[in-house]
């Protein structure tokens, strides 16, 4: 299994960023994916999931703001990240499933 994520980088507050994320080596529509991130000094936190049946779930402070979709075509998962502020700053991660699939992780970084 083989998961890639890009589209980070260093923004404003008040930007947009998208995140895709593409998967490899798995029945991707099959799989929940997750986004999550970790900020320095802190752990890694839940961001949003998507399941097979494109159900989401959103961890309550980004409500709003982030959105998580999938292109089952693509075997990719998307976040789109709408109004950032600088405690967005964080590596984020995507996850397939509950278990060890994890990307590298994409930095994004947003200045004040």
């Amino acid at each position: 299994v083989q998961l890639v994520e890009s589209g980070g980088g260093l923004v404003q507050a008040g930007d947009s960023l998208r995140l895709s994320c593409a998967a490899s080596g798995l029945s991707f529509g099959g799989y929940t994916m997750g986004w999550y991130r970790q900020a320095p000094g802190k752990e890694r936190e839940l961001v949003a999931t998507i399941n097979s049946g494109r159900s989401t779930n959103y961890a309550d402070s980004l409500k709003g703001r982030f959105i998580i979709f999938r292109d089952n075509a693509k075997n990719t998962v998307y976040l789109q990240m709408n109004s950032l502020k600088p405690e967005d700053t964080a590596v984020y991660y995507c996850r397939a499933g509950w278990g060890d699939y994890w990307g590298q992780g994409t930095q994004v970084t947003v200045s004040s």
